[in-house]
């Protein structure tokens, strides 16, 4: 196994218990919320400004600036934070890759590694629920359904911004998989049939 797998996920869907278990059982390293505190290092951004912008994307008026001509020595001509964090993390996951085989959860991570093995997790809000609800007992269902919303929303805002890509979309991947219909073991062994096929 010599390729990067690459984890995208709904919220609450297992993607990172399945990764985890799956570098587990390859025996190489896992990266998920590390890719954070090395960007930081490598950077001269402090790592809870990487945390407050990590696959977010920047302010809404950047969006309606996008076409007005900016005098270059303006400060809307300024890289926004969270241009600077999505480099800064994407510089890393390249490092990652060229050091060898590793399981790389979100991040648009698919994206950055052009010649990895993609996969996209997901299941129904019932499951999704479910799962969360004995991860965290004393949340109500109603709480969770509305996160879990909200961080998808941003989720796939994020991927389409900085990829062009839709988010979830099976063309974008080479696996999609439902961790509600085959559970978090069945998910990593179809990813571990997928690698083997490639």
């Amino acid at each position: 196994m010599s390729k990067v797998i690459t984890i995208s996920r709904e919220f609450g869907s297992g993607g990172r218990e399945v990764g985890f278990r799956l570098s587990e059982k390859l025996g190489i390293p896992f990266y998920d919320k590390e890719i954070i505190s090395m960007a930081a290092e490598s950077s001269n951004i402090a790592e809870d400004v990487f945390r407050a912008n990590d696959e977010v994307i920047g302010r809404k008026e950047r969006i309606d600036h996008e076409y007005v001509s900016v005098n270059p020595f303006s400060t809307l001509y300024e890289v926004p934070v969270s241009d600077q964090v999505f480099m800064a993390q994407s510089q890393i996951i390249r490092k990652l890759e060229q050091e060898g085989p590793c399981v790389i959860i979100g991040r648009c991570s698919d994206i950055v590694v052009e010649d990895g093995f993609h996969v996209f997790i997901c299941a129904n809000m019932k499951k999704r629920i479910e799962r969360m609800q004995r991860l965290e007992p004393d949340e109500t269902a109603k709480k969770l359904e509305a996160r879990m919303r909200e961080i998808d929303r941003k989720r796939r805002d994020y991927y389409q911004y900085y990829s062009g890509n839709e988010w979830g979309n099976p063309r974008n991947y080479h696996l999609s998989l439902n961790s509600g219909k085959l559970g978090m073991e069945g998910c990593v062994e179809m990813i571990l049939a997928g690698i083997k096929l490639d």
